[in-house]
């Protein structure tokens, strides 16, 4: 497509001041716009499907009756198949083309999803999750290759970095409010449904709009490192997901950790040794790639794994229906909406160490909020809880993401997005496991302690009905109702907050690392970043691996 080519390109133009050559420019820049229009499309519907299922659990679990084991499998399973294969799919699209990826991903998202949409047991389910992981996978790391190629301007370049991380916070956050609504006017399985006709619309859209594009010096995927990180993440999540349930001393369990340990320590291993390696190890020996990828792999923790708590909070303690809990979300989004928006204007004045940090901070001091919440807190106190996390995350995202991709060259720019999309959906789904498993661990214990002199209670805690009491919170009925009702809600808050207080100190920890070791300043105050024309940066990262 003309007026569309990489950054750098070497290709004939006319003089800059010519009319035509302005015309021409004004045309590549609208396109440009465009294109990225359909790539935060496809990126808000993968945050979308990250978290929509999350307010649709409860109708869920009433039609199929999962495990708590198997509900954690069917939130996480999207995202650990989405955060172990992003990388190898990022490779693949500079490899093949990053259009071919993003088109292919999409379809296989759609099938997958008419497979979840007509499940009829828990085991389908968690495969059709599963496939909507790996379609994402394909078509993520395309967005963000292909807007960083698309422009030639670098201030439109950043703008458009910027939106996109943007939209990937909002598209999750968006997945409450949009999922309570279909619940509540047609059933949980058109969470599923809403996925077919967008996805194969913007495929559509994205075969004649999008030029495609790739690496003219492509080198051999690294498949033996792509499967020691996938099982590796494999082992790490299945072992937080099943350690509530099995006990965190059991043998399977702690089996489960030490090949987790194995499996990743051997993949870094790889990685230094390989010539062809997935994830070049120059790329964190110096500069700011490595503490942009934990500001990432933290705000992605925490804000998910608040999400999942939160949402779950506003339906069976608060004994808001999925409408209502989405609508009470809404504000998390606007926030993460704002503070984006002012993250470049702090990147200009005082380089990437204050938006992240103080971020980061922002992000501490929400959780520290959700620490306080009570069965009966206002909502005031939820807003403030939303807004601290809200702002935090929108400074962290564009700031993080752009030092990324800014340490990779152009041509491999489906790496860069990768390692960002990885870092992000990592720190997501260990979010979702890490926190949730601490909520139900602490819940099981303080529940089970406070039932001991209500024998009726912890009867019908275990049959089917007791399940379902919470989502019936403002109903109780029965004395014995009653009374579970109370006790379950104290003992989720109980756990709430102690999740929330590891939450704060995950967002601290990385917090301090960013102060001490991203740099002052990354370029002297209002003065324009270098230009994107080089291919390759200075220093060791331009050498081996990417020539």
């Amino acid at each position: 497509m003309t007026g569309l080519t990489s950054p750098g390109a070497e290709q004939p133009a006319p003089p800059a001041d010519s009319p035509s050559a302005r015309g021409t420019g004004e045309a590549s820049r609208r396109k440009a716009w465009a294109i990225t229009a359909v790539m935060c499309s496809a990126l808000f519907l993968l945050g979308l499907d990250f978290t929509v299922l999350n307010v649709a659990i409860p109708a869920l679990q009433e039609d199929l009756a999962p495990s708590m084991a198997q509900t954690q499998w069917i939130v996480d399973g999207y995202a650990l198949v989405l955060g172990g294969c992003v990388l190898a799919t990022g490779v693949l699209g500079d490899t093949y083309g990053r259009r071919r990826a993003f088109v292919a991903g999409l379809v296989v998202c759609a099938l997958a999803s008419v497979l979840g949409a007509r499940a009829d047991a828990v085991e389908q389910m968690i495969v059709a999750r599963c496939g909507m992981g790996l379609g994402a996978a394909l078509f993520m790391p395309a967005t963000l290759a292909t807007i960083v190629h698309v422009f030639s301007d670098d201030a439109d370049r950043r703008r458009a970095i910027s939106l996109w991380a943007a939209v990937a916070g909002i598209g999750a956050l968006a997945g409450p409010l949009a999922g309570g609504w279909l619940v509540e006017h047609a059933t949980w399985r058109a969470v599923f449904w809403i996925n077919v006709p967008l996805a194969l619309v913007l495929a559509a859209v994205a075969m004649r709009m999008v030029p495609e594009s790739r690496d003219a010096r492509p080198g051999r995927l690294d498949w033996q490192g792509a499967a020691m990180s996938c099982a590796g993440l494999l082992a790490l999540v299945w072992a937080v997901i099943e350690a509530p349930g099995r006990g965190w001393t059991s043998t399977a369990v702690l089996g489960a950790f030490a090949a987790a340990g194995v499996l990743l320590a051997l993949f870094t291993a790889w990685e230094v040794r390989t010539d062809r390696p997935m994830v070049p190890p120059p790329l964190f020996e110096r500069g700011p790639v490595g503490p942009a990828c934990v500001a990432l792999a933290a705000m992605s923790f925490c804000g998910m794994g608040a999400m999942f708590i939160l949402t779950l909070y506003l339906q069976q303690v608060r004994g808001h229906s999925p409408w209502e809990a989405g609508v009470r979300t809404i504000p998390l989004s606007l926030a993460l909406a704002a503070g984006a928006a002012f993250a470049p204007t702090l990147l200009r004045r005082f380089g990437s160490r204050v938006p992240v940090s103080a971020g980061l901070m922002l992000v501490a001091g929400g959780f520290a909020a959700m620490a306080r919440l009570e069965t009966g807190s206002g909502y005031a106190h939820i807003l403030a809880f939303e807004a601290l996390v809200g702002v935090g995350s929108g400074l962290v995202a564009p700031v993080a993401t752009e030092l990324v991709l800014t340490a990779v060259p152009a041509a491999k720019s489906g790496l860069g997005s990768a390692l960002n999309d990885a870092t992000r959906q990592v720190g997501s789904t260990l979010g979702v496991a890490v926190l949730g498993s601490i909520l139900a661990t602490v819940f099981t214990a303080r529940i089970e302690d406070r039932l001991q002199a209500h024998p009726a209670a912890q009867v019908l805690l275990r049959n089917q009905e007791g399940r379902g009491l919470l989502t019936r919170a403002g109903h109780p009925g029965a004395d014995t109702a009653s009374v579970l009702v109370q006790e379950t809600g104290a003992a989720f808050v109980h756990g709430m907050s102690t999740a929330a207080i590891a939450g704060a100190g995950a967002a601290l920890l990385a917090a301090v690392l960013s102060w001490r070791k991203l740099p002052a300043s990354d370029r002297p105050p209002d003065r324009p970043p270098p230009p994107r024309a080089a291919a390759q940066p200075p220093g060791p990262v331009a050498a081996g691996p990417f020539r």
